[in-house]
């Protein structure tokens, strides 16, 4: 069933087009329900499109070729391992059990519907090899399942923004929808909603409210992830958990102007099972350079840098924090928000080799300063000078070479530690610009086993559910491929459970 006759009353209403909202909307138009999904953006994709695309799972088809036996169990009692101190009593146990337990099925359902992986990668303390990466890049995800959620019926609407829930008798039946042209139209719901709209890493008033003033100042990967969904739910007095806790700021490296070889790869599945194949088959030096490709584009660079004496400088040229204590949290002072890492040729000769590399993609590769110099020309300047270098950045030479001088004449002063060394062997190198971000946060609405949003008292509001990071519901997921595997896990789920109640 569509829709009734004048299009606006559905079923199952589903507010986001990332991973999380298309698993929900296909799982629920499945059930034969009518379903709409509303996303805010021009393009589905959400944070989804933007990551690095891996999932953590056990007993996937790529565990059994490796002849690795797992299971569910070890990965729920491993997940723990990835918080540190205090933080792991913050968690939710029963939704990860969820999660441990449901991903294996939910990773062979993306596989059936056209998705591929390669894999699996080892990423301690997980004591088995679990993460598998998406082939060729994270917009698989999407393509295959905005795809096959057209193809079955779900109808679907971009330029769409959910800016207000409609609750009757103390029930959620709809909600208002604004367009791209300022217009506004309400739709119903006869069973529920199920907000899938993402993180509030770019959500400034939340990120003030649950972080700190600081945080606020700091942008995300996905600049679009502004926590419409948990708004939503806080005006009807639902609660947010572990709101304070994220991935970030860190600092990384400004992604390129244009898109890279790797994202304009088409997610067609005959180019993935040849990726697949030649991952499995090829020699890693043919395979290195598509690597590199993917590697260099907009990863952090290691703290590693700083440690052997890198200066993090701003636009004029001024070292404006000390590099080994937080300096993502002092980069959004600075102008235009960025930096510049200055390195000298022993530091550069010190960081083309193993180990010491300039960032990384765990299990996946290393990369080193001749890949950045290869494959990331915009980000790396070099000059037999530190005036000449400046000239090459826009950047006030003498005010370079005095922030260099000072730097080294206080190095001489507290007489080194044997690797921050001073910036003297030309010629000297500039990587960047460099900014702050937040990559994800942990701070989703508070939700039951059937992933209904709840209130202050811990009561379901009737017609609301919440999935992915909308409704992460306290579920830390630290480690690579989590917050992936949460996102189908939990759309899938909440799609469904939605489906059911509109059978009552």
């Amino acid at each position: 069933m569509a829709s009734d006759s004048f299009g606006t009353t559905f079923d199952v209403i589903v507010v986001g087009g990332g991973g999380a909202g298309l698993a929900a909307a296909i799982e629920a138009r499945a059930a034969g329900k009518s379903v709409l999904l509303l996303e805010k953006n021009p393009e589905l994709g959400g944070s989804t499109a933007w990551s690095i695309g891996s999932i953590s799972a056990t007993g996937t088809p790529h565990q059994k070729k490796r002849g690795i036996d797992d299971n569910p169990s070890d990965h729920w009692a491993d997940m723990p391992l990835f918080a540190e101190g205090a933080l792991a009593a913050r968690d939710n146990d029963d939704l990860r059990r969820i999660l441990c337990d449901e991903v294996p099925d939910a990773f062979r359902w993306l596989m059936a519907l056209g998705v591929r992986f390669y894999g699996p990668m080892p990423e301690p303390p997980h004591r088995k090899p679990r993460m598998h990466n998406v082939l060729p890049n994270s917009r698989s995800y999407i393509y295959h399942l905005e795809r096959h959620a057209r193809r079955i019926g779900v109808e679907i609407r971009t330029d769409s923004r959910a800016t207000e829930l409609v609750r009757e008798g103390g029930r959620v039946i709809g909600l208002v929808c604004g367009d791209a042209a300022g217009g506004s139209r309400r739709f119903d719901a006869r069973s529920g909603i199920v907000l899938a709209a993402g993180d509030f890493t770019n959500g400034t008033d939340l990120k003030a409210r649950y972080m700190g003033a600081q945080e606020a100042k700091v942008e995300a990967v996905n600049l679009t992830a502004t926590g419409d969904g948990q708004k939503l739910a806080l005006k009807l007095g639902a609660r947010i958990l572990n709101g304070d806790l994220a991935l970030g700021p860190e600092i990384r490296f400004i992604p390129p102007a244009n898109v890279t070889l790797v994202r304009r790869l088409p997610p067609w599945r005959i180019l993935a099972n040849f990726m697949q194949w030649a991952l499995d088959y090829m020699p890693q030096a043919i395979l290195r350079p598509f690597m590199m490709a993917f590697l260099t584009t907009a990863l952090a660079p290691a703290p590693g840098l700083f440690e052997h004496g890198a200066l993090l400088v701003n636009k004029a040229g001024q070292r404006f924090c000390d590099e080994r204590d937080r300096p993502a949290y002092a980069l959004p002072d600075q102008a235009d928000k960025i930096g510049y890492i200055l390195i000298d040729r022993r530091i550069a000769e010190l960081f083309s080799a193993w180990p010491h590399f300039v960032s990384t993609a765990p299990g996946v590769a290393y990369a080193y300063i001749p890949d950045y110099r290869r494959n990331r020309p915009d980000v790396y300047k070099t000059a037999p000078t530190l005036a000449a270098l400046g000239q090459s950045l826009g950047i006030d030479g003498a005010a370079l070479e005095q922030t260099v001088a000072a730097r080294n004449a206080e190095i001489a002063k507290l007489g080194g530690d044997g690797t921050r060394l001073p910036l003297s062997e030309p010629p000297f190198t500039a990587l960047g610009p460099v900014r702050a971000v937040f990559v994800h946060n942990e701070g989703g609405l508070a939700v039951d086993e059937r992933h209904r949003v709840l209130d202050e008292d811990g009561k379901p509001i009737p017609g609301l559910y919440a999935a992915g990071a909308t409704g992460q519901g306290g579920l830390l997921l630290k480690g690579h491929g989590h917050h992936l595997a949460w996102a189908f896990v939990s759309g899938r789920r909440a799609g469904r459970i939605a489906a059911e109640a509109a059978s009552r």
